[in-house]
């Protein structure tokens, strides 16, 4: 019994020793061995701010070529849904960026929708810019073609641009709110090879 409890106890003593050892090794490494690690607390854990998503939607749709349906996406970004940025991006189904826009969110809140604009609190805003993103790309949202033939061009669009769709009746346009708060028609043109605005 005793020659098997020997070769045990010599075993353990090893071990422990192995393992201060390696625990020296260690705080002699370390930069800063003479501090005690204490996590961050939980109040502290995950600020939100400019950068961080608090709600993203996005559709599928024809817009750039009829092979593939290109990735329409809207993402809000910062530390309050009121105070936030939108990002509107339209990616090809072969990945390439087509376009890319940033707003305040407000610029989606539709005052219609709203009982009483004057007087609307804080959170009937953040009401109004959720629901308003669920409704960025409505079906109805999307047209085609994206210029009728008897559509005559706007003062404020370009010349090139607007010609260059009108000429494709298989473009699709796109209308949305901007900044601005007024409506825009956006569609790609085959022929420039890019995503423009044909309607403001």
């Amino acid at each position: 019994m005793k020659k098997i409890l020997l070769p045990t106890a010599g075993a353990l003593v090893l071990l422990q020793l192995a393992s201060c050892i390696n625990t020296e090794r260690e705080v002699g490494t370390s930069k800063n061995a003479d501090r005690v690690f204490t996590p961050t607390p939980e109040a502290n854990r995950g600020r939100v701010s400019e950068r961080t998503i608090l709600r993203t939607v996005n559709a599928q749709h024809t817009f750039s070529s009829t092979k593939g349906k290109d990735n329409f996406v809207l993402q809000l970004r910062g530390p309050k849904i009121a105070t936030s940025q939108a990002y509107f991006m339209i990616v090809s189904s072969t990945g390439d960026t087509l376009r890319k826009e940033v707003m305040p969110a407000t610029a989606l809140i539709n005052d219609r929708e709203l009982d009483d604009p004057q007087a609307a609190t804080v959170r009937d805003k953040e009401i109004a810019i959720l629901q308003a993103m669920n409704n960025f790309f409505r079906d109805d949202r999307f047209v085609q073609p994206a210029v009728p033939r008897a559509a005559t061009q706007p003062e404020n669009v370009d010349a090139q641009s607007w010609t260059s769709v009108k000429e494709d009746s298989r473009a699709v346009g796109f209308d949305y709110p901007a900044a601005d708060g007024r409506e825009r028609r956006l569609a790609y043109s085959k022929k420039l090879g890019r995503a423009v605005v044909i309607a403001e």
